[in-house]
């Protein structure tokens, strides 16, 4: 569920007056994550990778309170919950756009991210619940290796978004470079940078 808010009864208030109308109000961080424990996880219980990395970023977003304001439109919306965007290529070999709840229950979140991908690729049809949850959207370009992306500002779409290609392997660790993208009305470099040492904390606790 979402509501509209007072930018200026939230912390959020002069971030609000400084970016909400700049021409480029979009921030991007880029770093690069120790993987490891991922890729044993998913290895060794057969479980997706970028379904783990998907329910990793969602455990990590929903301890900064940052996460659930996002600027939509003219107004600044405060949000109940979150979900992850992930993109699945379709049977008509296209992508679709599919949002899946976060949870802290990896079991639970694992079966819905295999539910409503199957169910989004056969449809192809976009599960969305932008409505009701503060989507955080995520690229996985996981045929090839990249250092980082930088993404665009539409003027639509104001979320969080993170960007990554196919992890590296580093000796006996593996590594993955990722791209953070945030609207700096949401969050400033801080949030973002609590936000990105919870995520590589999740994925060490895997």
């Amino acid at each position: 569920m979402s509501t509209k808010v007072n930018p200026q009864e939230t912390s959020r208030a002069q971030a609000f007056q400084l970016w909400m109308k700049a021409p480029n109000p979009m921030v991007t961080l880029m770093k690069t994550l120790d993987v490891t424990r991922m890729v044993r996880v998913s290895k060794q219980k057969g479980l997706k990778f970028n379904m783990l990395l998907d329910y990793c970023v969602g455990r990590a977003a929903v301890r900064i309170k940052e996460f659930y304001l996002l600027p939509v439109g003219v107004h600044l919306m405060k949000y109940d919950s979150i979900a992850i965007n992930t993109i699945v290529l379709n049977k008509k070999g296209e992508v679709s756009s599919c949002d899946i709840p976060c949870t802290e229950n990896l079991d639970e979140f694992n079966r819905m991210y295999l539910d409503l991908t199957r169910q989004v690729a056969s449809t192809c049809c976009d599960h969305d619940l932008s409505e009701e949850r503060m989507v955080i959207g995520t690229s996985a370009i996981v045929e090839t290796e990249i250092d980082g992306a930088v993404g665009m500002n539409s003027g639509i779409f104001n979320n969080p978004f993170l960007i990554w290609g196919h992890y590296r392997k580093r000796w006996f660790r593996y590594e993955l470079p990722i791209s953070f993208q945030f609207h700096h009305t949401q969050m400033d470099g801080l949030h973002a940078g609590h936000f990105l040492s919870n995520l590589q904390m999740e994925i060490n606790q895997l």
